[in-house]
């Protein structure tokens, strides 16, 4: 990223104007901190809990709530003005080659700017104290794979309007020779049908273990602490210690899944994929939240059929992009930057994928080679070795303790894990399979989160081989496919050595041939 050269120099003699500045210079919204100070107070009041508690046994109640309110009052008026100076010290502008961005808050001056030619995402985000004003932080990238602030330039708010207007200004393309034929307009939009699927998530656990320790932390807060867990013994003192764990962890599941509910909902209400003129992929969703994500089709390399384990048991999958250049903002920690659909049934997921790809047919939805069962046996080791460490931990603690509690949760650990783990080395064994369909290579691979990836194959730029000692007694080998696009390598695990070198050269002719010997 290159400092603005003469550009700047115009602004750094005097004062702009009123209206942005000449030389179309344009300014951010004031009323952006509005908005910084409501989300500063939702957090002030979360911290000003806690701090009134604490402070509440030496000072006093009134003392304590008069010393935190105005420490409240303070944090979020100086909040206010810091955002109002730094908008109205922020310039932007839209030249013929470069959008530049100035910013001059006190002793610092901060030039940034990114080549036009070079620019292939422009995606708008609107949290609710943002929408309620009609504002949106727009996020302009280069399409680098860096993740880091050099390749992003961040315009923190503008109007909606404007947003709207630099999105199609700065991905405006010139339409393809056939753009009559294109198939443009809407790919997918929101069914509430699609919920169903929110509760069997990777969320759910995560959510309900969250919320047991946030019960703890609050009653802990207030000095409660000790009397939930008393009452908890209370109520489970004549039950069975199994049926204590059992309960507990069905109650905080319970929690976990409507708070997953709640997750999902917030994040993908509203939900429409559309293709627009010019061949941009744009994905808007968030019901508090509001997100306009887009991704250019020439830099798309294939997709991804993502099944986590719940939703695959329910036959829900998701489709997530496989393109150059998707960095995920640091609003964004669902790893949802990429996901061009939500879980839907898979029927669905795979006709928008295909619509997507322009192909006939989603091919991940291709017939795929089966590993050979030396495969499973791999998986199945691994798995009963995995499930059967911790019993002997336990055996051994119980044996050396002269604990026989130790020794019976040992062999109740391993009744339960032992199945368990047989049972998804068997599914993992059964998910392996790769392929080529049309100008697609296939790999599908995983148990508890199986991903099925189609990319392209004129997208692959490297093989990485890969043999352990193990697997070469077995005659396997794992394949990496190397791209500039997604996560950079995609796995077929366990193929048949000489069924997958013979697959790797026909994917992509010319790229392994110099690197092999046929055999006789």
């Amino acid at each position: 990223m290159g400092a603005v050269p003469s550009a700047g120099a115009g602004v750094r003699g005097g004062a702009w104007a009123e209206d942005g500045g000449g030389e179309g210079w344009r300014r951010l919204d004031r009323r952006t901190s509005v908005a910084t100070g409501a989300t500063g107070a939702g957090f002030a009041v979360g911290a000003a809990v806690p701090a009134f508690l604490g402070l509440t046994g030496p000072l006093g109640a009134v003392a304590a709530a008069l010393l935190v309110a105005a420490a409240f009052l303070l944090l979020v008026v100086c909040g206010i003005a810091f955002e109002y100076v730094r908008c109205g010290r922020t310039r932007y502008r839209v030249g013929g080659e470069r959008v530049e961005l100035q910013s001059r808050l006190f002793v610092l001056d901060r030039r940034r700017s990114l080549p036009r030619e070079r620019i292939r995402s422009v995606d708008l985000t609107a949290p609710l104290p943002l929408r309620l004003l009609g504002l949106v932080k727009v996020s302009i990238g280069t399409g680098e794979s860096t993740g880091g602030s050099e390749s992003t330039l961040e315009l923190h708010a503008v109007r909606r309007a404007e947003g709207e207007r630099l999105r199609l200004e700065l991905l405006r393309r010139a339409p393809s020779p056939d753009g009559a034929h294109r198939r443009d307009g809407e790919l997918a939009v929101f069914r509430p049908a699609w919920i169903r699927y929110a509760p069997v998530s990777f969320a759910a656990p995560l959510l309900g273990g969250a919320a047991v320790g946030a019960v703890m932390q609050v009653s802990e807060w207030f000095g409660l602490q000790g009397e939930v867990i008393h009452r908890a013994e209370e109520l489970f003192r004549e039950t069975p210690v199994v049926w204590i764990v059992v309960t507990l962890a069905a109650s905080a599941l319970l929690v976990g899944m409507v708070g997953a509910l709640a997750l999902w909902v917030e994040m993908w209400w509203g939900f429409r994929l559309e293709r627009e003129p010019g061949g941009t992929l744009r994905v808007r969703r968030g019901l508090l939240t509001a997100r306009s994500l887009s991704i250019e089709e020439r830099r798309l390399r294939g997709v991804e059929l993502v099944e986590p384990l719940g939703v695959r048991l329910l036959g829900g999958a998701r489709i997530d992009a496989v393109a150059t250049g998707l960095t995920q903002g640091a609003e964004d920690k669902h790893d949802t930057h990429k996901s061009l659909l939500p879980v839907v049934p898979r029927a669905v997921a795979e006709d928008v994928a295909a619509r997507v790809l322009r192909e006939p047919a989603a091919p991940t939805g291709a017939p795929l080679t089966r590993h050979p069962r030396a495969a499973r046996g791999r998986r199945l080791r691994w798995a009963v070795g995995a499930a059967l460490l911790p019993a002997l931990v336990l055996t051994v603690l119980g044996a050396a303790l002269e604990v026989t509690a130790l020794l019976y949760a040992a062999g109740a650990v391993g009744a339960v894990l032992v199945p368990c783990a047989v049972a998804l080395a068997l599914d993992a064994y059964r998910s392996l399979g790769h392929g080529i369909s049309g100008g697609y290579l296939v790999a599908r691979s995983g148990t508890v989160r199986r991903s099925t990836v189609a990319l392209q194959r004129a997208g692959v730029i490297g093989w990485t081989i890969r043999q352990s000692y193990a697997q070469r007694r077995a005659g396997l080998v794992t394949l990496t496919a190397t791209t500039a696009a997604g996560d950079g390598a995609y796995d077929v695990h366990d193929a048949d050595q000489g069924e997958g070198l013979r697959f790797a050269a026909s994917a992509v002719p010319g790229l392994l041939e110099p690197f092999v010997e046929p055999v006789e």
